[in-house]
């Protein structure tokens, strides 16, 4: 393998979820300056899942109009509008609009809408593009996405964000007798957060940097010699679909609806081309692979402070670090110890939806979930996440080099479910977090169970 493809596959890979990465992570110096407050989460979750139009847009024109989407064009569009608008958040995140009487951050949530477009369309435009190059190449892309998350993390650590002391405080708890004129109050210890190394502009600034990294990388993986080399043997054409002439001519299986097909078996040969696996499997491939996105991406991200603020505030930090680095770390290993069993697969999903459900019941729990008190419990929330992550970024690479081998429409299709998978985690999880209030946050400086 071309190391110079293998870096500029990671590269490329880098740029599919840095920027939304970037912003989550950077809430807790944005949400004290803007007016929404901690009410700013809900509304990017809720704005992330709207820019789910831009798949929902490529995967209708794929199915409807095969040949029709140059998809190198597409990404070349995408990053470098994700590009201008991580510029533009740098000088206009902080600025308000008066909105019927109220002060509201219309910049910030319109530039988040792009952003959340430009991330969300990765997923069905990125993978498709990497069908161009060997196989191999393909885990190469998953440790640059793993690493979306886990530099722009490690970028806010240096930053500081989140860092706070516990300091004395007093607090009213008997506010009935604070208005009859008493007051009761006792000695507490209340989160002082301190001041950032260096401001969100200039975090925001590097996200635009990584994002025109992306660019290059992707110019390059276009356009040089040495790359070209690399193209996978059985491609018969260059751009993941820039020869509309090609579409038209080739009448293949993989253009024509499963419908033409005279049983399941050819259906299947028909949508993927190498008809490897009974429509049976295909299900239950998909059905793992909404699961697991699902469960990563929106379902248990959403109560990721509520598992682990109640055991400290260095749980909640070293959980959201191990779990970025544990999404580079399977891709890693699926460079050297790549699988394709189907029960192996299962056996990892099972394992860490059990992991999930500790994950979930410890959030539940909050603010007295189980060993609170005790470094244990500290050290098992922190392990979970860590392992959580592991597994199921394991199955997603996993799932990616199966369905890399059955062609260009499989990795479209894998790109909408993981989609369609986080955007159903996202749509259930949101009214039980913001409506019902079903969820209780820990104090990280005080826990009274």
């Amino acid at each position: 393998m071309s190391l110079l493809t293998r870096i500029l596959a990671c590269l490329f890979g880098m740029g599919s979820w840095v920027t939304i990465c970037g912003l989550w992570v950077e809430l807790p110096l944005i949400v004290p300056q803007v007016p929404e407050g901690w009410y700013l989460p809900s509304y990017l979750s809720i704005l992330t899942q709207i820019a789910n139009v831009g798949p929902l847009f490529v995967t209708l024109m794929h199915h409807f109009q095969p040949g029709k989407l140059n998809e190198t064009t597409v990404i070349y569009v995408i990053v470098s509008f994700g590009t201008i608008a991580s510029l533009l958040l740098a000088f206009f995140w902080k600025e308000t609009v008066i909105v019927q009487g109220v002060e509201r951050s219309v910049y910030l949530l319109i530039l988040t809408f792009f952003i959340s477009t430009v991330d969300c369309t990765s997923s069905v435009t990125f993978l498709p593009f990497m069908m161009q190059l060997k196989s191999k190449y393909l885990t190469t892309y998953y440790i640059g996405e793993g690493l979306s998350g886990l530099i722009p993390a490690v970028v806010a650590l240096i930053q500081g964000v989140g860092a706070m002391q516990c300091v004395n405080g007093t607090q009213n708890f008997n506010l009935s007798e604070t208005i009859n004129g008493s007051m009761d109050s006792t000695d507490y210890l209340k989160p002082h957060y301190l001041p950032a190394n260096f401001s969100a502009k200039a975090f925001f600034f590097f996200l635009a940097a990584m994002m025109f990294v992306c660019l290059v990388a992707f110019f390059l993986l276009n356009n040089l010699p040495v790359v070209a080399r690399e193209r996978s043997s059985n491609l018969k054409y260059k751009g993941a679909i820039r020869n509309s002439d090609f579409a038209k001519k080739k009448k293949s299986p993989e253009q024509k609806p499963m419908m033409n097909s005279q049983n399941g078996f050819q259906r299947f040969r028909g949508m993927f081309g190498k008809g490897t696996y009974s429509w049976a499997q295909i299900f239950y491939i998909f059905i793992i692979l909404a699961w697991v996105n699902a469960l990563t991406n929106s379902v248990l991200l959403s109560v990721q402070s509520y598992s682990c603020l109640p055991y400290g505030n260095h749980a909640y930090h070293w959980s959201a670090t191990l779990a970025s680095l544990a999404n580079p770390l399977a891709c890693f290993i699926a460079m050297f110890y790549a699988q394709r069993s189907l029960v192996l697969m299962g056996f990892l999903t099972g394992f860490g939806s059990i992991l999930g459900v500790y994950i979930m019941a410890m959030a539940v729990l909050s603010p007295c979930p189980l060993l609170v008190n005790h470094i244990s419990g500290a050290v098992l929330i922190v392990a979970a996440w860590t392992f959580f992550v592991l597994t199921l970024s394991y199955v997603k690479v996993m799932i990616a080099v199966i369905l890399r081998d059955e062609g260009h429409s499989a990795l479209v299709w894998c790109g909408a479910v993981v989609q369609l998978g986080s955007l159903l985690g996202a749509v259930i999880m949101f009214p039980l977090v913001n409506v019902y209030d079903l969820f209780s946050s820990g104090d990280p400086c005080n826990t009274r169970c």
